[in-house]
């Protein structure tokens, strides 16, 4: 029986990454439910994974907007019958610190994507989840564990998905729905580059240091991996993990962990 996995923000990054790997691994035996907004950058990684064998679907979709999840959610169902996978990578970043920040404006924006987005599609799809005893996928952040300085509204979002994807977990447990929550450091990809600053305008620049960014080869991998193995969380580093722990047992060393991961020139002064 065919497959069917829905990944939103699959345009480029790490949705794009982990829909050319299921692609590679499945071939036929997979359909790809590829959502984004920009329409032609997903219609050429559907185009990709169509030659490697795999069926798809470009579904042009803005996921801050729920009527455009529940219209991803009917088409996949309409055209493949059935969904066994919700990949819910859909995102936004933003760096600015709080006490520059004059209009909090763009703070719900980001929410709309960053937690409703994957709200709306979570409740749209979990009948048919549910069916299949199939599997969500939450991708949060590091900074979803962490609070980052100058990520006050990127952390409150991924925050409230981790909150919101513990809670389902729960809920979903009798029902055959395994929920994996992924929790990636800095990767390799645009993401930071064109999310809010202060003003609310594109950044063009990212406020986190990048040297070591996992490759975003890598990060698709562990996220894939995951989810086929039905995981509670991924947490993909090993900083990631220490920082966990020590939260609780040295929160003052962790804060000092979360400030040497900002660039030096927009550090809190």
């Amino acid at each position: 029986m065919r497959r069917v996995v829905i990944i939103t923000g699959a345009s480029d990054g790490i949705g794009a990454e982990m829909a050319l790997q299921l692609a590679a691994k499945r071939g036929s035996e997979l359909a790809l439910v590829l959502a984004a907004r920009n329409a032609q950058q997903l219609d050429t990684v559907a185009g990709q994974c169509q030659a490697l064998g795999a069926h798809t679907l470009a579904a042009p979709t803005d996921v801050s907007v729920r009527e455009e999840c529940q219209r991803l959610i009917d088409a996949a169902v309409a055209r493949f019958g059935r969904i066994d996978a919700l990949v819910n990578n859909a995102g936004r970043s933003a760096h600015a610190l709080f006490e520059q920040v004059e209009d909090l404006g763009w703070y719900e924006d980001l929410m709309r994507v960053n937690l409703w987005g994957s709200v709306w599609c979570t409740q749209a799809a979990l009948p048919h989840l549910k069916a299949a005893r199939g599997s969500i996928v939450a991708v949060s952040s590091l900074a979803g564990l962490v609070g980052v300085p100058g990520r006050t509204a990127y952390s409150a979002t991924k925050f409230a998905m981790t909150g919101f994807f513990e809670a389902l977990r729960a809920e979903l447990k009798g029902a055959g729905v395994s929920v994996t929550i992924a929790y990636p450091g800095v990767v390799a990809t645009q993401i930071r580059y064109r999310g809010y600053n202060a003003r609310g305008e594109v950044a063009g620049a990212s406020g986190l240091k990048e040297e070591n960014a996992m490759p975003v080869e890598e990060c698709a991998r562990l996220i894939i991996g995951g989810m086929e193995r039905r995981e509670r969380e991924v947490v993909m580093t090993t900083k990631g993990k220490l920082g966990r722990l020590l939260k609780l047992l040295a929160p003052g060393l962790v804060e000092k962990m979360a400030l040497a991961a900002v660039k030096d020139e927009v550090r809190p002064r």
